[in-house]
């Protein structure tokens, strides 16, 4: 087995799990956004204005998953307002926004039973960890790390939104290798979706490790005779026999 100096995680599907139903989670978090925009003193047809929104954003997501930039959800809510008269919102109105918004997928966002055992491990044998996730908004993703005590473990934590590249690009887990000053060579990558996390660290090089217990889905379905990771693992925990 190869030896490595450093392991790259996935976030979501991998590290935390979502116990909610997306459909559901998706709609309140709308409502909550725009009785949020609704309590500001912006003169708008909130109704419509979401409608609009969820409509920009809807087609973007079809979008990203062919050219693989990422455009941040604040982004989109800036042009939005942008577009019905209001250009100049003030930032700590968007943040606020925002944060009302991905509170309610946080709360259905929990840390896997094997999560910080294998972490620990891994960290006490030397390894150097750092996390690569491909999501719309970086606070989201740093707080989704916080509230499952995750931070502690990593070295380094990048989103496709902070950098405006999403998995399967290469070009995201070469900037980690680049801040960590390692080759691919001697680099990990474990992920759940075989077209983002098994693929992008196939593109760069790395080794892949794909995990199983929530691969389940239609988008792995897709690759699962295209995508072939070097390793498969069920649990995270079996990374600690698995490798060295």
């Amino acid at each position: 087995m190869k030896q490595f100096q450093a392991l790259f995680f996935d976030l979501g599907g991998t590290l935390i799990y979502f116990d909610g139903d997306w459909p559901d989670v998706f709609a309140k978090a709308n409502e909550t956004l725009s009785s949020y925009l609704k309590d500001t003193a912006l003169d708008i047809d909130v109704d419509r204005f979401m409608d609009d929104f969820i409509s920009r954003l809807t087609d973007y997501f079809e979008q990203r998953e062919n050219e693989f930039i990422e455009y941040t959800t604040e982004y989109f809510l800036q042009t939005t307002l942008s577009d019905w008269g209001y250009p100049q919102v003030p930032d700590d109105l968007i943040e606020n926004a925002l944060q009302e918004m991905y509170s309610v997928s946080q709360s259905h966002w929990h840390a896997e039973d094997d999560t910080h055992e294998t972490l620990s491990i891994l960290r006490d044998r030397g390894y150097r960890l750092a996390i690569i996730s491909n999501a719309a908004d970086d606070n989201d993703v740093q707080t989704l790390v916080d509230n499952a005590n995750l931070r502690p473990y990593f070295e380094i934590i990048l989103s496709s939104a902070a950098v405006g590249i999403r998995k399967p690009n290469p070009r995201i887990f070469e900037i980690v290798l680049e801040q960590m000053e390692l080759p691919n060579t001697r680099v990990a990558m474990v992920g759940d979706t075989l077209g983002a996390d098994i693929l992008g660290a196939q593109n760069a090089g790395i080794y892949s490790i794909w995990i199983t217990r929530r691969a389940d889905n239609p988008a792995n379905q897709a690759h699962a005779d295209t995508i072939k990771a070097d390793m498969k693992i069920a649990t995270l925990e079996e990374i600690t026999s698995r490798i060295r």
